[in-house]
């Protein structure tokens, strides 16, 4: 194996002294070096700050994006403390900053709960910054100190005074370029991030600041009406079954439990869970005790009010959480999570305390309100009966399939290999491009599957209007994973799922409709990164018998600088994948050697933004589609509008 001089004793141990540890294995603390760690240093420094006002003590944080990418982190909490630690014989705030595992969150003592999960915020984020600063306002003085990279620079000094009613704390910390992959900020996920806080935490303001534009981008959140408000936020693009959110708080079994709840006109279910303000995307034992209570209490309910018949069957949790948008935030001491991602909470106790909560105050509620009760239950009958038909349409998909060795759909150009791995389908609108496809392709590897016009949309249709919609089963069975709880993903038939259409208004239209349907009924297939966007070219140039392709206008306009603008040149714009021969096609969009892939990613932290967008561009209500068009417009490039 290793030379014969290769020691490995006691002293070939590496101890990792303190944050060296952090520096050395950065994704063990942040889970990654990418965008998404470098967001995650913003959240924990804000999280102390939240922390404080969970404990009743901060009303406002600003967060700022400075021009040089630093961040401010200023609130009015009562400050670290600034006295001497006695078991380290340095001042607590340095104990903060630079031991790991530090903080008032264990034993119980500072903090009853906190966002925090491992203690390990503050000390991590300095060790993975080129320089951090802690400036503290307490008891008429302002104390400051700085570190670089996890080393402090001078001890804890007094620089001046402050009024002596004036508390808080201002950290201001550069991320380190030698660590991080990207070390430029995103406005808008932090945007999103710092939103949710400010709902989880009602009654506390925050401002995100993004000093890094003229004007100063400026957002401001701060809702008094807390997950009430969250609920009504998510519900912007939908049509309310009735006008309250339904709200449930209490506590039990040391859980401090809040839900609230509003069902909609849509078919789709939007739950989602928050322990300690952490997303729970996997759920857990709080999702698990809300369903519960949900579903024995309507049943409960609809039985002795006499809405549903004795011979009727019992509703379903899914019929009753048909169009339900739904916040379960639950605040508790030891969070145990589960779960590859430790995205799911494994705690006993929360389930029996939401359980408990939720049935005895929507009991309540349901009696108070009969009209608010009939027209839940109305809608979940409706639910049953579809999915009954639903059922019955897949067994009969599935008895077919099961006679007939899995007929695959006739459109379906399938490859001849046969592993996964190696092969990809192409989804294609139009039979014309469909046809040139299907002469381009490579026929080991590639199979292709046109659509004709456009798919349903998901966002406003039942299940059993999905089951019988051509296209819809075609792809489902060209897939082969099934949808919902048949859904099986190592069935799956192709590694590469690519969507391919126009370059214009309605190719747009269509994969996004194709993506809506992925997104919600084989959300894993994005999560594991199989779905991709192919990029036709919008420009063919020729000149003196020399071909180039141009994928956007900045694209054609350096292609133009490079062979000189004159007379010789033939600029064609591709209106659509049907004006390509197949050679063409081949060459600019399937040839896996040339081609541009966009790979179709989705951030689990962010689930609430993600359903909010399907929702806004996909549903009836005009208003909020347009904001978001006009929001996002300096996204969208090359739309024929």
């Amino acid at each position: 194996m290793g030379g014969e001089n290769t020691e490995y004793g006691a002293d070939q141990i590496q101890i990792l002294e303190g944050l060296e540890a952090v520096r050395k294995r950065p994704g063990m603390y942040i889970g990654s070096t990418s965008g998404r760690g470098l967001h995650h240093l913003v959240y924990e420094i804000v999280d102390n700050s939240v922390d404080e006002a969970l404990a009743g003590f901060c009303t406002e944080i600003q967060v700022t994006i400075n021009p040089d990418n630093s961040i401010t982190v200023v609130d009015n909490g009562r400050g670290i403390p600034v006295g001497i630690n006695h078991k380290a014989g340095i001042p607590a705030v340095e104990v903060v900053f630079t031991v790991l595992h530090a903080g008032g969150k264990f034993g119980g003592g500072g903090y009853k709960v906190s966002g925090g999960l491992h203690g390990v915020g503050a000390s991590v984020v300095n060790a993975l910054s080129e320089w951090l600063e802690v400036t503290i306002c307490h008891e008429g003085k302002m104390y400051k100190q700085r570190y670089e990279r996890g080393h402090t620079m001078y001890p804890l000094k007094i620089i001046g005074d402050c009024a002596s009613e004036m508390t808080g704390t201002r950290v201001d910390f550069l991320p380190d370029k030698e660590i991080f992959e990207e070390t430029v900020f995103d406005y808008d996920i932090l945007k999103q991030r710092l939103r949710e806080m400010a709902f989880l935490t009602k009654g506390l303001k925050i401002i995100l600041t993004d000093a890094r534009e003229d004007p100063h981008k400026e957002k401001s959140f701060h809702y008094e009406g807390g997950i009430r408000e969250f609920v009504t936020y998510l519900n912007k693009s939908k049509e309310p079954l009735y006008p309250d959110v339904i709200y449930c708080e209490g506590e039990k079994d040391g859980v401090f439990v809040e839900v609230a709840m509003q069902h909609n006109d849509s078919y789709t279910e939007n739950t989602y869970g928050f322990v300690n303000n952490i997303n729970t995307p996997e759920g857990g034992t709080h999702i698990m005790g809300f369903r519960n209570a949900l579903t024995k209490t309507f049943n409960d309910y609809a039985r002795k009010n006499k809405l549903l018949k004795d011979s009727e069957p019992n509703l379903s949790g899914d019929d009753i959480r048909e169009g339900l948008t739904a916040i379960i935030s639950v605040k508790i001491e030891e969070p145990q999570f589960e779960g590859q991602t430790k995205q799911k909470l494994g705690n006993s106790e929360a389930r029996g305390a939401v359980d408990s909560v939720v049935s005895r105050q929507l009991e309540i509620f349901l009696e108070q309100n009969p009209a608010v009760a009939k027209a839940t239950v109305e809608k979940s009958v409706l639910a049953q009966r579809a999915r009954e038909a639903a059922r019955k349409a897949r067994d009969l998909t599935r008895r077919k399939s099961a006679l007939d060795g899995m007929s695959l759909p006739g459109k379906l150009a399938d490859c001849s290999d046969k592993d996964p791995k190696n092969c990809e389908i192409y989804i294609v609108e139009g039979d014309s491009a469909g046809g040139s496809a299907k002469t381009a392709r490579n026929r080991v590897t590639q199979a292709i599957l046109p659509l004709r016009g456009k798919i349903l949309n998901v966002e406003k249709a039942r299940l059993d209007k999905i089951y019988g919609n051509k296209e819809i089963k075609a792809m489902i069975t060209a897939f082969g994973t099934g949808i919902h709880e048949d859904f099986d993903i190592s069935k799956l038939r192709y590694h590469k799922i690519i969507i391919m259409t126009d370059a214009d208004v309605d190719g747009a239209h269509i994969a996004t409709l194709l993506l809506t349907f992925l997104y919600r009924f084989m959300p894993e297939l994005i999560k594991q990164g199989y779905v991709y966007l192919a990029q036709p070219p919008l420009y063919k140039i020729e000149k003196n018998k020399k071909v180039w392709y141009a994928y956007n206008d900045a694209e054609l306009n350096r292609i133009l600088e490079e062979i000189g603008r004159d007379n010789n040149n033939k600029i064609q714009r591709y209106k659509g994948l049907g004006e390509m021969d197949s050679d063409q096609l081949w060459e600019t969009t399937m040839d896996p050697e040339k081609r541009v892939l966009l790979r179709v990613t989705m951030d689990e932290s962010a689930t609430s933004e993600i359903d909010l967008t399907f929702t806004t561009l996909m549903g009836d209500k005009v208003e909020p589609r347009r904001e978001f068009i006009e929001e996002n417009a300096r996204f969208v490039e090359n739309l024929d509008i």
